[in-house]
């Protein structure tokens, strides 16, 4: 009953007409910053800092999680209307989405992409308000270990469940992990890979990484395409229609929506890298259970051609990660994403420090923050649930138009995050190894989570071996590691066998000459 009467306080203090305002102007940003590429919800943020300062505490924060949740919709809208999405957490949301816009379904892929958002949130604040005392407990059971068990499991899952080929998903992740080893090392203060170019030491951005690579890449994709005269898929795509499901959506999409959740809630809590781990888990899972309904004729499989599941599910992952992850935040100081890691500079600027104690000293705060996640998501999907086809528009833009528009928001932000001429010619690098990578049917999103989870891999192994004064068997010691392990073997077991079997089957067709199924 206490959390309920602290719960009603913080909805008093977000409802008022100021904090409403502040509220309103977050998602509004959020959703317009997310929408271009490289542009993301954590440039949107750090760019508010300084503004944010004249503003009392309350408004402040109230404005940066409206700007979180706006950005993780604008991404997605992107993602689904461009095949470029905003952010690496929107990946999973544009193999699916993209098609089923190219079908003329962008207004549907719009919905489903804004109500799995708002469920995601809804549910995620629910738990962090009721449950955060467990959250924290969870995350505080993770150790060095832990993490570099949890990383071992993103890499192997992405690479298996993304790529048709392991041997294909293998080369992007070393790919990844090249990219990540890049810069001054943190440990032994040695230059690694930098080509002796000083602009080098602290790395390569993530925000280059992904525009290079999904934004920039795609441009050059499909530019080569039309000189070409391939044009697949730049005539005009149908973006009229109802943003409103039906009922054989909201069928199959409720189910999707609810499972994505379950995989979003427990990441963020932990340090793993953001969304991209729970999107692509929860996207691998809705393609594995539309094959075996398929195989049963119990529905058909429609990935691969715009299936809503794709759409549903990760979206849901995210945007319930993203509540978790504010979750861990304040109850913990643990920054699990980029976003979070910046709002966690605003605290300090503010002078407080998130943390088991922020509930005692600054609980008026907290629980009106918390209340504000409720609001932004209802304002969220009242704002862009209507308005999904006016966004679907988007597509009759001749592609010439599109794409230069693309490429010039790729080249602004990717110089706003640094000022960087290196960034810039980094950028080019990277856009045609996506092409590349593009041409020769190499996934993109073993490469990103390689980027993002590297370094934390990286720094993970080398604290559980300083632990264990070098032992390796640390590594395997604790009951959470040698859960991960065993559902890491399960899995690559199960995908070896599933993919032997596989080709057995062709075998057998191309025997008795029989046409072998597609996909």
């Amino acid at each position: 009953m206490e959390t309920f009467g602290l719960l009603a306080g913080g909805f008093a203090a977000a409802l008022t007409p100021e904090n409403l305002l502040w509220a309103f102007i977050g998602v509004l940003l959020g959703t317009a910053v997310g929408v271009l590429p490289g542009l993301g919800s954590a440039m949107a943020v750090a760019l508010l800092l300084p503004v944010t300062f004249k503003l009392d505490p309350t408004g402040a924060f109230i404005m940066f999680t409206a700007v979180y949740y706006g950005g993780l919709f604008g991404d997605s809208t992107t993602s689904i209307l461009m095949n470029t999405p905003g952010n690496s957490s929107a990946i999973a949301t544009a193999i699916e989405g993209h098609r089923m816009a190219k079908r003329g379904r962008a207004p549907q892929a719009l919905a489903t992409a804004a109500i799995g958002a708002f469920l995601g949130a809804v549910v995620s604040t629910t738990v962090v308000a009721f449950f955060s005392g467990v959250i924290i407990d969870i995350a505080l059971r993770f150790g060095p270990a832990e993490y570099l068990a949890l990383a071992v499991f993103a890499f192997l899952a992405t690479s298996a469940v993304v790529a048709q080929s392991m041997v294909r998903g293998t080369i992007a992740l070393t790919i990844g992990l090249a990219i990540a080893m890049v810069g001054i090392d943190a440990q032994s203060g040695a230059a690694r890979f930098t080509l002796g170019i000083p602009s080098l030491f602290e790395g390569i951005s993530v925000v280059t990484v992904t525009v290079g690579l999904l934004a920039l890449g795609e441009v050059l994709h499909v530019a080569s395409r039309i000189h070409r005269g391939g044009h697949q898929g730049a005539s005009p795509v149908n973006a009229g229609g109802t943003p409103w499901l039906g009922r054989g959506d909201l069928r199959r999409a409720v189910p999707a929506w609810l499972r994505g959740i379950g995989f979003g809630l427990p990441f963020g809590a932990v340090p793993a890298g953001g969304s991209e781990i729970p999107t692509f888990l929860a996207y691998g899972t809705e393609r594995r259970l539309a094959r075996f309904r398929a195989r049963r004729g119990k529905g058909p499989d429609e990935f691969g051609d715009g299936a809503i599941e794709g759409v549903a599910a990760p979206e849901s992952a995210a945007s319930a990660t993203a509540g978790t992850a504010m979750g861990a935040l304040l109850g913990l100081g643990l920054p699990t994403s980029a976003t979070a890691a910046i709002m966690l500079a605003a605290f300090q600027q503010y002078g407080m420090q998130p943390g088991p104690l922020l509930f005692e000293r600054n609980a008026d705060l907290v629980w009106a923050l918390l209340a504000s996640l409720f609001v932004g998501s209802v304002m969220l999907l009242i704002l862009n649930l209507p308005f999904a086809p006016l966004w679907a528009k988007l597509l009759l833009i001749p592609r010439r138009y599109l794409y230069a528009g693309i490429t010039g928001f790729a080249v602004l932000g990717v110089y706003a995050a640094s000022y960087s001429i290196t960034d810039l010619w980094l950028l080019i690098l990277l856009g045609l190894l996506g092409f590349m990578m593009r041409r020769y049917e190499i996934p993109l999103a073993p490469v990103l989570i390689a980027v993002i989870l590297g370094p934390l891999a990286e720094t993970e192994l080398r604290r559980a071996l300083a632990i264990g004064q070098g032992d390796v068997g640390v590594l395997f010691a604790g009951p959470i590691t040698l859960g991960i392990y065993t559902v890491v073997l399960a899995a690559v077991a199960f995908v070896g066998i599933a993919r032997m079997r596989a080709r057995s089957r062709a075998a057998a067709q191309e025997e008795t000459g029989e046409d072998a199924p597609v996909g």
